[in-house]
């Protein structure tokens, strides 16, 4: 019998697991299914891009995943029990339960309200399609000289509002950070940051923690209001509610406590890969939720079940940052180099070749995941059920 493997989720973490065991394992041995809620993979790096009007390349997972060996469901994950090792969906056909002896928890996360009074009703998130869409057609009936207020000066804040001003640039468009402007940043950082965002005619809100949010503006806990015909709230994420809702060990925010392999401490058959994990990285620091730390986590989480399900040695690689890709309109962008523990360096590219840099980045990962079992060797093993002895180890993942 197979040995059966199910990803949950098919976006940048969970579609590199599925595509890496398909290059690692023979497909006599195992059976990997993906659930995926979406027909399409969503790339959502570019979802501010989506909200402002532009049309991204549409990626049918089918396609992806055609020709790989792994099987595609699109159904929506509404209970996971780990200890029966059952997964519950739902579709068009109604509900199922689907065994499995290898689970990843790959569903990642959605925006975050954070409780602030109001934004649950009154504001748009732009962490899934549907919200991205939701905030395009608002935008597009907003009429010259109406106010826009993005709440959240980190990655996405930054992308949002200097797309949304440079697409727009008839609307009033703020900014709301609850620190200083780029204050991780370093001062050529920070220096050119300020620039474009001055160019851009965005009005910056610093030290500004919003406190709520109404239907035409937001409320700043020194009690300011600031005017907001819309609010785009972009605060941090939540991780999805579903491993919450089991007996696995999770931290107080809902992610999955798993080891260096990213192997669950309390139940080895499930492995959880990028936002969904709870993953230290260098300097003992929890890894920030981004694309640039899921990728890698989900390489080191399929290398790792490989070499278990194939009695070969595990994997040892080390997950650290390089740098920080930040686009500032499609004009311009910010590349800050960080320390292996993502801090940051004085060295930082911007304008075009800062643009060109990020773009490059944003093609390579998707292409990465729209081509699943391309561009690395395959050098698939035979499943023996054996385990590696302890303190074996393996060099960076091909």
């Amino acid at each position: 019998m197979s040995h059966r493997i199910i990803v949950l989720g098919a976006g940048y973490t969970g579609a590199s697991v599925a595509g890496r065991l398909a290059r690692r394992l023979h497909r006599e041995d195992v059976a990997v299914t993906v659930v995926n809620a979406e027909t399409d993979f969503v790339e959502r790096v570019r979802m501010h891009q989506l909200a402002t009007g532009q049309d991204l390349k549409p990626r049918p997972l089918r396609e992806m995943f055609a020709g790989t060996g792994v099987r595609l469901r699109i159904a929506k994950v509404t209970g996971v029990d780990v200890d029966r090792r059952t997964v519950a969906v739902t579709d068009a056909g109604g509900a199922e339960e689907l065994a499995y002896d290898t689970l990843v928890h790959a569903l990642g996360s959605g925006w975050d309200p954070q409780g602030v009074p109001g934004t649950a009703e009154h504001a748009h998130e732009i962490s899934s399609r549907p919200g991205a869409l939701r905030l395009r057609e608002r935008l597009s009936r907003l009429d010259a000289g109406q106010a826009v207020v993005v709440v959240g000066g980190g990655l996405t804040g930054l992308e949002a509002v200097t797309e949304i001003a440079e697409a727009r640039p008839d609307l009033d468009v703020a900014l709301a950070a609850r620190g200083g402007l780029g204050d991780w940043l370093s001062p050529g950082g920070r220096e050119h940051l300020r620039k474009v965002l001055g160019r851009l005619g965005v009005t910056v809100h610093e030290h500004a923690t919003v406190t709520g949010v109404a239907a035409d503006h937001v409320t700043v806990a020194d009690g300011r209001t600031v005017p907001a015909a819309v609010t785009v709230w972009t605060t941090g994420f939540a991780v999805h509610p579903i491993a919450k809702a089991t007996a696995l060990e999770v931290t107080g925010t809902g992610q999955i406590v798993v080891d260096a392999t990213m192997r669950s401490v309390s139940h080895p058959d499930v492995y959880a890969v990028g936002d969904a994990a709870m993953v230290m990285g260098p300097g003992d620091k929890p890894l920030r939720m981004s694309c640039a730390s899921g990728i890698p986590t989900a390489w080191q989480a399929a290398d790792a079940i490989a070499a278990r399900l194939t009695g070969r040695q595990l994997p040892a690689t080390r997950i650290r940052y390089v740098n920080q890709c930040i686009s500032l309109g499609r004009g311009d962008g910010l590349i800050q180099y960080v320390t292996a523990d993502d801090r940051a360096l004085r060295a930082t590219l911007t304008g075009r070749l800062a643009t060109v840099y990020k773009e490059l980045v944003c093609r390579g990962a998707a292409w990465g995941v729209a081509h699943p079992t391309l561009g690395l060797p395959t050098r698939r093993h035979r499943v023996t059920g054996e385990r590696p002895a302890a303190g074996a180890t393996l060099g960076a993942p091909a």
